[in-house]
C-alpha cells in the first residue's frame, strides 16, 4: 500500500491526514499553529507543527513514524515564494508547500469554475476557472486586510469597547473581553495584545464570543458580524468577477473556523445571494487537509481516488 499525506497549516492549528492509495483515511493528527507571520528568518515553527501533526497522524494510523510517503502536500496560511521559515522535511518522494487557499478549494469543490472563501484567523477568497486561471482575493494579513476574519471580528469588537471606555462608558462586549482574557481593564488588555502577551490566534478566538453576542441580539456585535459577513461575500463576488463568471452558476464553498457558527454562515450566504445572485453556495466536500492530500496524489502522479472515506 502506498500513502500520501495532506497538511493544513493554519494560524491557530495544524491538521495532517494520512491516506492510502485506496482513498481511505488511515490516521489524523493535530498540532499548534504553523504560520510564519511575525516569525524570525529560519523559524522552525512551521516545520515543527507540520512534523508533529504528521507523526501523530501516523501514530493514529498505527504506521511506523519512518513510513515513506509518495507525496506530502502542505497548505500553509500566509505562504508565499519568499517563505522565510524552516521548511519541513519528510520521508517522501515529493514534498510541496503552497498557500492554504488552493488546498481548501481542492477539498471543497470538484467542479470548475469554483470559489472558496476561507474565514479563520485570517480571510481570503480563491477561485479557479478550470482553464488554468486562478485568482486570490484578500489574504493581505492582519495588518492590511483579513476583512471578515475571526481576527477582524475580535479586533473590531475590542476597538469598539475601547472607544466606549474613552467616553467613560462600559459596554457588554468590553466586559465580556475582560472576562474572556482575564484582564482587569481594557488598557491592560490592549498592552498585552500589542506586546504579544496575547497571541494573535488567542485574540481571534474572541470572535466566538462576539458571534454569540450577535446571535443573542447585542446591537454592537450584530453590526460587527453583519459587516464581516458582507466583507466575505464581497471577496467571493470579486473573485467571481475576476474569473469572468458573473453570469454562471459558480459554486462557492465556505471554509474556516468562523463558519462553524451557523448563524454567521447563514448571514454570509444571504449577503452572497444579494451581491452575486448567480453564485451557488455549497457545502464543502472535504476539509482542507483532505484537499491537500488530493493534491498530493497529483504531485505523486497517482490516480486520485473517486472518493475519500474515513476508516
Amino acid at each position: 500500500m502506498r500513502f500520501v499525506a495532506g497538511i493544513d497549516g493554519g494560524q491557530t492549528s495544524t491538521t495532517a491526514v494520512v491516506i492510502g492509495e485506496d482513498g481511505v483515511v488511515r490516521g489524523r493528527g493535530g498540532a499548534g499553529p504553523a504560520d510564519h507571520v511575525d516569525e524570525p528568518i529560519g523559524s522552525p515553527k512551521c516545520a515543527n507543527a507540520c512534523t508533529t501533526a504528521l507523526m501523530r497522524a501516523l501514530d493514529a494510523a498505527e504506521l511506523p513514524r519512518d513510513t515513506a510517503f509518495e507525496a506530502v502536500h502542505v497548505g500553509l496560511s500566509g505562504y508565499d515564494d519568499q517563505f522565510d521559515g524552516q521548511r519541513p522535511a519528510f520521508a517522501a518522494r515529493v514534498v510541496r508547500l503552497q498557500h492554504d487557499a488552493p488546498i481548501a478549494l481542492a477539498g471543497a469543490v470538484q467542479a470548475r469554475p469554483a470559489i472558496v472563501v476561507i474565514a479563520g484567523t485570517g480571510s481570503v477568497a480563491y477561485g479557479e476557472s478550470g482553464e488554468g486561471t486562478s485568482v486570490r482575493v484578500g489574504g493581505w494579513g492582519y495588518l492590511f486586510g483579513d476583512a471578515g476574519s475571526a481576527f477582524a471580528i475580535a479586533r473590531d469588537a475590542l476597538a469598539g469597547a475601547m472607544a466606549e471606555d474613552d467616553r467613560a462608558q462600559r459596554s457588554p462586549l468590553g466586559d465580556a473581553a475582560l472576562a474572556y482574557f482575564d484582564r482587569s481593564d481594557l488598557h491592560e488588555l490592549a498592552t498585552a495584545a500589542l506586546l504579544g502577551r496575547i497571541p494573535r490566534g488567542e485574540l481571534a478566538s474572541f470572535a466566538r464570543v462576539v458571534l454569540d453576542a450577535a446571535r443573542l441580539g447585542d446591537p454592537d456585535a450584530t453590526a460587527i458580524v453583519a459587516e464581516a459577513a458582507s466583507a466575505l461575500a464581497a471577496l467571493a463576488t470579486v473573485a467571481i468577477a475576476r474569473l469572468h463568471c458573473s453570469d454562471l452558476p459558480v459554486p462557492v464553498a465556505f471554509a474556516g473556523g468562523a463558519f462553524l457558527n451557523e448563524a454567521f454562515m447563514a448571514r454570509t450566504r444571504e449577503r452572497l445571494g444579494t451581491l452575486a445572485p448567480n453564485a451557488l453556495a455549497v457545502t464543502p466536500r472535504y476539509e482542507p487537509a483532505i484537499g491537500a492530500a488530493l493534491l498530493a496524489f497529483a504531485d505523486a502522479e497517482l490516480p486520485v481516488p473517486e472518493r475519500i472515506v474515513e476508516r
